[in-house]
């Protein structure tokens, strides 16, 4: 089976290349990345010389390079994670969301149905999408497979539009989908704009910790190598047209998120407790915050079987020793472009 991964240089591309490399030898992997800021192929510098993998440089957005790539290649299979996925950067620049997001995807779906010509034989689109586009929860419920779309951000409306087309081209001309939908990830290799790394990378430069609001805005966190195993599963079982919504059943408030990761790195790195705590400061809220996500896994685990193998506390802790164990990849991927990007974001 030759299956193209796309963004898979990228935080959780990378994880989910690695266990289809070690897990499926008999399968030729392709992994597609623009490299842009977040992708990096350290992340993945322990299995780039194994035999069954190709590296691919290239842009989504490229309609005329995705079509040849097709072409060339013949891919019987794609999953699909190259995005745009930072809600504060599709702020800033909504069209770099369409283009990624939309028109990438849709430049995906145009080359795998001309490639296969209506005879989808053991092929399958694989979309990965987030639990964002279902907008904002209140204090209870959770969001099912059924949730209807309510997108409140720049990134978030373009992923439901691109969930939407992937939908359309399985009504419209028969291609065989499947969907899913993720809780915010954290783990190794995860580029330090998004909470975890960023507050990491932050405590050890004595940098303040900017927090949202109130820092009451609640997120279910899956650990990414959990993630990764959840895909396989989708992409080995999951009913053809389906959605499954992936999550770690494992809500915090952001405020004490960053208290708890504040006492774990004090702890980690010999401080006296409370040290990390003192650079909280919290800063204006950003336009359209959503409330909370939550998740509803029952799907996936009564169908497939899979739930969360790793605890929060758990996975916090393999996540810190990662980063104070490679700050020298940490050094490499915060560049000047980004703390720039930071600067605009924060400094208010």
């Amino acid at each position: 089976m030759r299956i193209l991964i796309t963004g898979g240089a990228g935080f959780i591309g990378s994880h989910v290349v690695r266990l289809f490399l070690k897990k499926y030898p008999k399968y030729y992997i392709y992994n597609l990345d623009a490299l842009t800021y977040a992708g990096n192929l350290e992340n993945l510098h322990d299995v780039e010389n194994v035999l069954n993998y190709t590296f691919i440089k290239g842009d989504i957005t490229n309609e005329s390079f995705v079509l040849k790539l097709f072409d060339k290649y013949q891919f019987d299979a794609v999953i699909h994670l190259a995005a745009e996925s930072h809600v504060d950067r599709s702020i800033l620049d909504p069209l770099s969301f369409v283009k990624t997001n939309v028109l990438g995807t849709i430049n995906l779906l145009n080359a795998f149905k001309n490639c296969h010509n209506g005879n989808y034989d053991r092929k399958l689109f694989y979309h990965i999408s987030t639990d964002e586009v279902y907008g904002s929860l209140g204090l209870t419920g959770l969001f099912k497979e059924t949730t209807a779309y309510q997108p409140n951000s720049p990134y978030s409306a373009s992923k439901a539009s691109s969930d939407h087309f992937v939908r359309a081209y399985g009504e419209t001309y028969g291609l065989p989908y499947l969907i899913s939908n993720c809780s915010n990830n954290y783990g190794s290799n995860q580029f330090p704009e998004k909470l975890i790394p960023l507050f990491i990378n932050n405590i050890l430069q004595k940098k303040q910790l900017p927090v949202y609001g109130d820092g009451n805005y609640t997120r279910d966190w899956l650990y990414v190598e959990d993630h990764a195993i959840a895909i396989d599963l989708i992409f080995h079982k999951g009913k053809a047209k389906e959605t499954y919504n992936i999550g770690g059943l494992n809500e915090w408030k952001n405020i004490d998120l960053v208290k708890l990761l504040c006492d774990k790195m004090d702890k980690r790195l010999n401080l006296d407790f409370g040290s990390s705590r003192n650079l909280i400061t919290y800063v204006k809220d950003r336009p359209g915050h959503d409330l909370r996500y939550a998740i509803d896994a029952s799907k996936i685990k009564e169908e497939l079987g899979w739930s969360p193998l790793v605890t929060f506390h758990e996975g916090l802790e393999k996540t810190i020793d990662w980063y104070l164990n490679n700050k020298d990849w940490v050094d490499n991927v915060t560049s000047g472009k980004y703390q720039e990007y930071y600067k605009k974001q924060y400094n208010n």
